[in-house]
């Protein structure tokens, strides 16, 4: 069974509702996963956007949250995780508001693909402070597993 990541908020490139977004309370929206490998020793959750600022003419990729160390055997995460909701031994890493947690869509213009990837280690990885999505990346190569991915999209209403 491969990995699959799913929302009960939104289908795969659908519409992300703006509950989950600046528009509306922008609390991160529920996820649930399943088909995790068996050799599995902790999960990596990244929420980017590709499409910054302006989707004809991208130019960052914009992280909304990091997480790492989830254990493997977690089936999802919650409506509004907060720190003191996490699974246990879960570390965050820094968003691109350099700040811990989930922030939701905000684009300036046009409308956006948010990346929700689930990324599945056979190793735990050593804690790293509050570490960017760039120096995550520099530790996975070779240590993957699996990996999916879930796509939202959102464009202000104006």
């Amino acid at each position: 069974m491969p990995l699959t990541i799913t929302s009960t908020s939104f289908r795969n490139n659908g519409v992300i509702p703006s509950r989950y977004t600046c528009d509306g309370q922008n609390v991160s929206p529920p996820l649930s996963w399943s088909g995790v490998p068996e050799n599995a020793k902790s999960l990596i959750l990244i929420v980017d956007d590709p499409d910054a600022p302006d989707p004809k003419a991208p130019r960052k990729t914009w992280v909304h949250l990091v997480l790492y160390n989830i254990p493997p055997d977690t089936p999802g995460l919650p409506e509004g995780i907060a720190t003191e909701t996490l699974p246990p031994g879960t570390l965050q890493g820094k968003n691109d508001w350099q700040a811990v947690g989930y922030r939701g869509p905000c684009p300036p213009i046009g409308s956006h693909r948010y990346f929700h990837k689930l990324i599945a280690l056979n190793v735990v990885l050593p804690d790293m402070g509050i570490p960017t999505k760039a120096a995550l990346e520099t530790l996975m190569p070779g240590y993957i597993v699996g990996h999916a991915e879930l796509v939202g999209r959102y464009q202000r209403p104006h």
